[in-house]
C-alpha cells in the first residue's frame, strides 16, 4: 500500500498532459495529425520485479457506465487504467503475473473480462480478470484474478484470440509448465461464455505452431463459407486458413506463401474481409528493405493471392496491425503508430497511403525492438492508445477531435492570463453583464459552473483544474479556449 501511496503523490509530476501535434511534433515526439493526450511511463503501470516492460494492449468499454479502460501488458503485470477523460488518465492497480516475468504478455476483452497469457514464462496458465471490479475505483489497487485455465497443463501461450460472436478463446503458441510445446503451438480452443469457468472444446495440431491469429464470423465474398467461423493463421513462414466451426472437424481450406518470408508474424481483415493486411516482423532485418506490409486477397478463401505490397519510409520493424474503417493502424516499433489510408486497398501498387503517425520512440527509426509493441484504436471516443516497450501508455487522437463540435467560437470577451494556472480575469468587451460562466473539457463535460454573477467582470478560480484544454461558455454563448498550466 506504501507503493501505491507514493505513486498517486508522483503521479501528476510524471503524466504529460496535452500536446499539439504542430510543426511536426508533439513535444519530444515526431507526429502527424495526432495530438498527444497523455503519457504514462512504466515505472507506474508495472511493478519492480526484474526489467519491466511494455508489450500488448487492449481496451475496454464500460456498457453500463459509458468509461473507456487501457488494459496494459507488462512484463510482470496487466495494469488498469481509466482513460474517460484522456488528459487525466487513472491508474487503477495492477494484476500481478501468476508465473515470473516475461517478455510476451497479450490480452483480449470478452463479456466484461480480460482475459490474459504470457509465453516463456512457465505455469502461468489462462488469467482472467473482472474489469466490472473498476467501477467507482479513485485510487490503485492490488488486484488478484478471478479465474485461471490450465487445462492439459497450459502453462505459457503466446497469444490469445477471440471471437466474441461465438464466445470463444484461441490460445496459441502454448507451453506446458516447463516451456515444451504442446500440440505443436497450435491453437487450443476454450468456451468462455462463462467467462469464470473457462472450458476446453478441442484443440488442432495439424499445422503446426501458431504465432497469431484472427478469428471471424465470416460474411465476405466467398459465399461459399458464409456463416462459418474462420482462423487466420500467422504461422512463422505462410499463412494458414482454417474452417474451425467444428472444433471437432477442423478443415484446413488453404495456405499462402510470399516471397522473401522472414517471420510470419499478424495480420487482420478489412472490414469487408476482402483483404488481408499481414506483418512479417523480420523480414526488414534479414533483407534489407523498409518496413514491408503485404495485402492478400481472399475474395477466394480457397485460393487466395498477394495483392500488393506498401513498403514504409523507414527500415523500422512492423509488429502488430489493426483496421478500423479505412484507416490501418499499424505498430512499427521504432517509429511508432503509422496511420495508413487503405481506401485504394483493391490496387496492384500505391494500395496504402500513410496519412499520419505518432513517433513515440524519437531516437531514431532504426530496424531494432524498441519502441511500440501494440496499439488499439477501437473507442467509440476516437481516443487511441499505445503500448511502448521502454515509455509505456500513450494515449492520442487525431488532431482536431477533441474539442466541443460544430460551435461557432465569439470573442466578445477577454481572459487573463490565458494559459492560467490558478484564476483569470474575465471582461466583456462591450461592458455586457455576465450572468452565467461554465467551463467544459474537450470531451464536452462540464467542470465547473458559476452563476448569479450579474456583474461585467469576474475572477474565475481556476486552481481546480486540471492541467490541459477547455472551453469557457459566458451567457450559454461559447467562446474562447481556456488553458491551464
Amino acid at each position: 500500500m506504501k507503493k501505491f501511496t507514493f505513486l498517486l503523490l508522483i503521479l501528476p509530476f510524471i503524466i504529460n498532459a496535452q500536446t499539439p501535434c504542430s510543426n511536426g511534433f508533439a513535444g519530444e515526439y515526431p507526429c502527424l495529425d495526432y495530438d498527444l493526450m497523455s503519457h504514462i511511463p512504466v515505472t507506474v503501470l508495472a511493478n519492480s520485479n526484474g526489467n519491466p516492460e511494455g508489450s500488448d494492449i487492449w481496451g475496454w468499454t464500460d456498457s453500463t457506465t459509458g468509461k473507456e479502460y487501457a488494459i496494459v501488458a507488462m512484463t510482470n503485470s496487466t495494469a488498469f487504467v481509466d482513460i474517460s477523460d484522456p488528459l487525466n488518465p487513472v491508474f487503477l492497480g495492477r494484476l500481478d503475473s501468476s508465473a515470473g516475468n516475461n517478455y510476451w504478455r497479450d490480452v483480449k476483452v470478452y463479456k466484461d473480462h480480460a482475459f490474459i497469457v504470457a509465453d516463456n514464462v512457465g505455469a502461468h496458465g489462462m488469467q482472467v480478470f473482472d474489469l466490472t471490479k473498476l467501477r467507482g475505483l479513485t485510487s490503485p489497487q492490488n488486484f488478484t484474478q478471478d479465474a485461471n485455465y490450465s487445462e492439459d497443463g497450459v502453462g505459457s501461450c503466446h497469444n490469445i484470440i477471440i471471437n466474441e460472436d461465438k464466445g470463444v478463446a484461441y490460445l496459441v503458441g502454448c507451453k506446458n509448465g516447463i516451456n515444451q510445446r504442446i500440440f505443436g503451438g497450435g491453437p487450443i480452443f476454450v468456451d468462455v461464455s462463462n467467462p469464470k469457468i473457462p472450458t476446453k472444446i478441442n484443440h488442432y495440431a495439424g499445422e503446426g505452431y501458431s504465432h497469431d491469429a484472427q478469428v471471424i464470423t465470416y460474411n465476405g465474398p466467398d459465399t461459399e463459407h458464409n456463416g462459418k467461423e474462420i482462423y487466420v493463421g500467422s504461422n512463422q513462414n505462410e499463412v494458414v486458413i482454417l474452417d474451425v466451426t467444428d472444433k471437432n472437424n477442423v478443415i484446413k481450406i488453404s495456405e499462402i506463401n510470399y516471397p522473401q518470408t522472414g517471420y510470419t508474424h499478424q495480420g487482420w481483415f478489412t472490414e469487408d474481409q476482402r483483404y488481408f493486411i499481414l506483418g512479417d516482423e523480420t523480414d526488414e532485418r534479414d533483407f534489407g528493405m523498409n518496413t514491408r506490409t503485404l495485402v492478400l486477397d481472399f475474395s477466394d478463401l480457397d485460393s487466395p493471392v498477394l495483392s500488393s505490397t506498401y513498403s514504409g519510409a523507414s527500415a523500422a520493424i512492423d509488429h502488430n496491425g489493426y483496421v478500423k474503417g479505412n484507416l490501418f493502424y499499424m505498430a512499427n516499433y521504432t517509429a511508432g503508430v503509422r496511420v495508413m489510408d487503405i481506401t485504394n486497398i483493391s490496387a496492384a501498387t500505391n494500395s496504402m497511403s500513410e496519412v499520419g503517425y505518432f513517433d513515440t520512440y524519437p531516437a531514431n527509426n532504426n530496424t531494432a525492438f524498441n519502441g511500440v509493441w501494440s496499439v488499439y484504436p477501437y473507442f467509440a471516443s476516437g481516443n487511441i492508445i499505445i503500448n511502448d516497450i521502454e515509455r509505456g501508455l500513450f494515449i492520442v487522437r487525431k488532431s482536431g477531435t477533441l474539442g466541443i463540435e460544430n460551435q461557432n467560437l465569439k470573442s466578445s470577451f477577454d481572459m487573463f492570463p490565458n494559459p492560467s494556472s490558478q484564476k483569470t480575469t474575465i471582461t466583456t468587451s462591450n461592458n455586457e453583464v455576465i450572468n452565467t460562466i461554465e467551463v467544459f473539457s474537450i470531451l464536452g463535460q462540464k467542470v465547473l459552473v458559476k452563476d448569479n454573477i450579474n456583474e461585467p467582470k469576474y475572477v474565475l478560480n481556476t486552481f481546480s483544474l486540471h492541467k490541459g484544454v477547455y472551453f469557457v461558455k459566458i451567457n450559454n454563448s461559447l467562446t474562447k479556449k481556456l488553458i491551464i498550466n
